[in-house]
């Protein structure tokens, strides 16, 4: 299976526990396709929500395909995720939950089609957040010292 990874969302992994994954299509126009082929895509500050036994994307910025005519929509608008009835109600109940949200993580092309993989994930709190970012430093100085060991 070929995957060409789009977009990422590293600010998800940083805000937020991720709990689960899914993977789910998009309901997309022609010139939304060809904006995606081309890398114009933001998914940075992205949410989903269960509305009617459907899931959405919200705030999903597509930049208008410049060779686009007036079959061009609005950019942000409101796209529909394509998800199994069980995997829905699964993000249902579990959103109905406190602190629980749905995040997309990355945006991709699989077998020519465009999907989202999106994450249930619970919100982290800032001593969270800072304990993430203490661990990525140490890390990061753990590899520097390994590569200056090995170098020598």
């Amino acid at each position: 299976m070929s995957i060409k990874i789009i977009d990422n969302n590293k600010k998800a992994y940083f805000d937020y526990f991720i709990e689960d994954t899914y993977e789910a299509g998009i309901a997309l126009v022609g010139c939304e396709v060809k904006s995606i082929r081309l890398g114009q895509v933001n998914i940075k500050d992205t949410f989903c929500a269960v509305k009617g036994g459907e899931v959405f994307v919200m705030n999903m910025h597509i930049k208008p395909y410049e060779k686009g005519s007036y079959y061009n929509v609005d950019s942000k608008r409101p796209r529909k995720l394509l998800l199994h009835k069980r995997e829905i109600d699964k993000l249902r109940v579990a959103v109905s939950q406190k602190s629980y949200t749905i995040v997309p993580t990355k945006i991709y092309f699989r077998q020519g089609l465009v999907k989202m993989e999106i994450a249930l994930a619970k919100g982290k709190e800032l001593h969270d957040k800072r304990r993430s970012i203490a661990d990525k430093e140490v890390k990061r100085d753990l590899q520097r010292t390994v590569k200056q060991y090995n170098g020598r």
